[in-house]
């Protein structure tokens, strides 16, 4: 084998490549990953603003309790032993603010079912027959890849019953069948936000898979994104796997067969492999990198029909404040302007976002909150997210460059919209204002190189879930798709997709990809509460305010 010859090579760097290629390195793999950014890890990666981190993609993480699925796939990747998270409050991880009304999401299914009933007392027993509902259809979500033996797979649809009554079904379809109350069925599908689609278009089972991810309570990662990012890429490097970045992928190369065989980067080097693992998104990857002319005519057809997610505007604040007085901790803070969620995404989507004081749905990120031993004594940290449709980017399309005074002038007005929403939560938080950087869909598109800079790869409406999504193994020999346009989006869904990618390049089923490792062990604390903090914790703490006093 030569320097330029390798067992696999993973185009982007985002969790679900950086999955295959440490699964595939637990198997002798000797792995290539080729990153066009600067730094690797696609939406989770972190970065910095005059010193302070921020990460755009990754704002919190279910399912890590003892003996919960991303607990377990993260030890069995070998990178537990390398992370800490930090469990946020656990009496509401997240805040809802609908209105001038209230509701904290509770960790645990019966203290949701609990709450909510007590808030909404004549809707108490529909309540606990629709959590319970979302709680089975995620089980049985979960379930279905597990089923093997003849004789599973003859009762699947018995064990898989609630999936097949409502799969079909949008998620407000199904909520109005059972609730009434509109802040109620509100505060229930405030999450949307976590797959960018609004109740009348959303899947039924995909806000399942979401609510069910996080029904346990929510985690956040020591280093925000990074964090995770840094130790996958370790990982990586100690199989022998080679990780480059500012190295985008010009093409695949294909032989006279029409097999994938090796890559050529931007600058023109050639990378040779049998098995060719794209972290790109279905555009990116056939289009971009494969070419119309070498694709069927069928899967011309559905890429053609493809839609992808919404994308965004970050806002992305450092604050110099001390929270105590306002009450704020770990968890995190959507504000809705009413209660009426579909109305919202359809403004948001279809109109000039520069127009209007507010906008009518954001999600608010305190990352030193969340991550006790980023904070320096002084500033606090803040991701700002909101929704909206590429088409609002259509004036500095076709332009060599787009930083002109126009595109200034749009972020200005973006930006003071945005903190106006602050401000709702933390008045006069413009005073206290030390960095205040807006991320558009260009930046997506420039960063992540994702189509229409999408935030969770194809739309997950019914059309792209299930059965439709895009499959791991391509019709291109030795070409294999990962990330969140296959088997799930989410920081832990793409890292699956990895996973499963290896699992059709090895030829085996997904739950023998990894082996079990006893001597991996992830570390949880309390962001909220000192006590639980071991001394490393203070002591970081301690090291970054006497930097910022000097």
């Amino acid at each position: 084998m030569n320097e330029n010859q390798f067992d696999a090579i993973v185009i982007g760097s985002g969790v679900g490549g950086l999955a295959t290629a440490i699964s595939l390195g637990q198997h002798g793999y000797k792995v290539l990953v080729l990153e066009q950014h600067y730094v690797p890890g696609g939406w989770s990666h972190s970065f910095t603003i005059n010193g302070h981190r921020f990460s755009p993609g990754v704002h919190y993480v279910g399912q890590l309790g003892e003996g919960e699925g991303a607990n377990k796939m993260y030890c069995d990747l070998g990178i537990a032993n390398d992370l800490v998270f930090f469990r946020m409050n656990k009496n509401g991880f997240e805040h809802c603010h609908v209105g001038d009304r209230v509701f904290d999401y509770p960790a645990g299914t019966e203290n949701i079912i609990k709450k909510l009933s007590e808030r909404f007392p004549d809707e108490s027993e529909y309540i606990d027959k629709y959590v319970r509902l979302v709680e089975r259809v995620n089980n049985q979500i979960q379930l279905m890849p597990t089923l093997k033996t003849v004789w599973e797979k003859v009762t699947a649809p018995f064990r898989t019953h609630d999936v097949g009554k409502y799969g079909l079904f949008s998620l407000n379809r199904v909520i109005n069948w059972h609730l009434k109350d509109p802040f109620l069925k509100a505060y229930l599908n405030v999450q949307c936000g976590d797959h960018g689609l609004p109740p009348k278009k959303a899947s039924f089972p995909v806000h399942c898979a979401v609510m069910g991810h996080y029904l346990n309570g929510a985690y956040y990662p020591l280093g925000g994104g990074g964090g995770i990012v840094k130790a996958m890429t370790t990982a990586v490097k100690k199989q022998n796997g080679i990780v480059k970045t500012e190295t985008g992928v010009k093409k695949i190369i294909l032989n006279e067969a029409k097999e994938a065989i090796g890559v050529e980067t931007d600058s023109g080097e050639k990378y040779y492999s049998n098995t060719i693992v794209s972290n790109a998104d279905p555009h990116k990857t056939y289009f971009g990198l494969i070419g119309k002319d070498n694709l069927s005519k069928s899967l011309v057809k559905k890429l053609n029909k493809t839609k992808y997610s919404v994308t965004s505007l970050i806002l992305f604040l450092t604050l110099e404040i001390d929270l105590t007085e306002l009450k704020l901790d770990s968890g995190n803070y959507w504000l809705v302007k009413n209660e009426n969620l579909d109305n919202h995404f359809e403004e948001l989507t279809n109109t000039d976002v520069t127009k209007g004081d507010t906008f009518p749905t954001v999600f608010m990120s305190c990352t030193t909150l969340k991550d006790p031993a980023s904070y320096d004594g002084k500033h606090h940290n803040f991701e700002i997210v909101t929704y909206v449709s590429y088409d609002c980017m259509k004036p500095f399309e076709n332009l060599k460059d787009y930083h002109n005074a126009e595109y200034k002038e749009f972020k200005e007005k973006v930006t003071n919209k945005m903190m106006n929403n602050v401000e709702q939560l933390i008045p006069n938080a413009r005073e206290h204002a030390i960095t205040v950087e807006l991320g558009t869909p260009k930046t997506n598109q420039y960063y992540i190189d994702a189509t229409d800079g999408n935030v969770y790869g194809t739309e997950k409406s019914l059309m792209h879930v299930g059965p439709l999504a895009y499959k791991n193994r391509t019709e291109i020999k030795n070409l294999y798709l990962a990330g969140s346009s296959t088997l799930s989006h989410g920081v832990t869904g793409a890292t699956s997709s990895g996973v499963n990618a290896a699992a059709n390049i090895l030829g085996i089923d997904a739950d023998k990809v990894l082996t079990p490792k006893e001597d991996q062990f992830l570390r949880i604390y309390d962001a909220d509460n000192p006590e639980t903090w071991p001394e490393w914790v203070n002591t970081k703490r301690a090291t970054k305010a006497r930097r910022t006093k000097v």
